[in-house]
């Protein structure tokens, strides 16, 4: 049983004074009322806290210990009527913000200093993960909100849309030209490079209009990370579907070719996650609406 405020107040004026009756008048209650609250407390605690004689009374060893702390409790009460009230100024909130590692050098880095000035009550901390990573971080609070465009099938995990995320099937232009990429039964000349086994981001183009299951590979590479999947892409070592903001540059000077352009793969959202029963939902949507204003890079 956690001790009441009011008990803890009385106690600690019977501290000072060190005499029941003396004690109980700045507080407004009688002798009676006060020898009451300070019984229910030691009962609260479970501990005596006096040593009472006709002649005086003592703190014990737990009474004296309990002093400090007793303090601290009864002014962080004081502090959250005047933080209620706005006499201490806007509290420091510190999130952990998880992202991959790719999606937060080039996009949330370069944006720490505008996050700082637009929400400076706000101390963010950054961790660098993969997307499954990232929510099971999420749901066990070892971070506060994560950015991913990771589906979400856990209904304890809400979530803010941010940017739409666009993908292209693509190849560097010097592997197509050597062995093109246009008819079904060229594919089998061809390495699939994904993030792992279950192709994440081959099923955006596999399960698009047009796309399907028809194509068949010389075999899958797992690379777990899409910024060693763009790399190996550049130096012709498969093919792969890529998010468009990460490879815009390459598409746009030609040295990534679309593969089967026909068919557009499907779309999905950058999102910020949390928690849906975190009490700090206002918090996420402030970020969210901060992070939103910055286009994808």
């Amino acid at each position: 049983m956690l001790p009441s405020l009011e008990n803890l107040r009385c106690f600690l004026s019977a501290a000072r004074l060190l005499n029941f009756s003396k004690a109980a008048r700045p507080l407004g209650i009688t002798p009676a009322a006060f020898g009451q609250r300070i019984r229910q407390l030691e009962m609260e605690l479970g501990a005596p806290l006096f040593r009472r004689t006709t002649r005086s009374v003592t703190l014990t060893d737990a009474g004296m210990a309990l002093v400090p702390h007793a303090e601290k409790c009864i002014a962080a009460a004081s502090d959250c009527v005047r933080a209620v009230h706005g006499e201490m100024g806007p509290a420091t909130v510190e999130l952990t913000l998880g992202t991959r590692w790719e999606l937060g050098m080039s996009w949330i880095m370069p944006q720490l200093e505008g996050l700082s000035k637009a929400m400076p009550w706000m101390q963010l901390h950054l961790y660098f993960g993969s997307g499954s990573d990232l929510l099971l971080r999420v749901r066990t609070m070892e971070v506060d909100c994560a950015v991913t465009s990771t589906r979400l099938e856990d209904p304890k995990l809400d979530s803010l849309r941010l940017h739409r995320e666009d993908y292209a099937f693509c190849g560097a232009r010097t592997l197509l030209r050597r062995q093109p990429l246009t008819r079904v039964e060229h594919a089998l000349s061809h390495v699939l490079i994904d993030h792992g086994p279950e192709l994440p981001l081959f099923r955006y183009w596999r399960d698009a209009s047009g796309g399907g299951d028809r194509l068949r590979f010389q075999r899958i590479a797992c690379l777990g990370s899409i910024n060693a999947i763009r790399d190996r892409v550049a130096d012709g070592a498969g093919v792969a579907v890529l998010p468009r903001y990460l490879i815009r540059r390459e598409l746009a000077s030609g040295t990534f070719q679309e593969i089967f352009k026909s068919v557009t793969p499907l779309h999905d959202y950058f999102r910020l996650v949390f928690r849906m029963d975190d009490p700090r939902r206002s918090v996420f949507e402030s970020l969210a609406r901060v992070l939103h204003e910055a286009p994808l890079q």
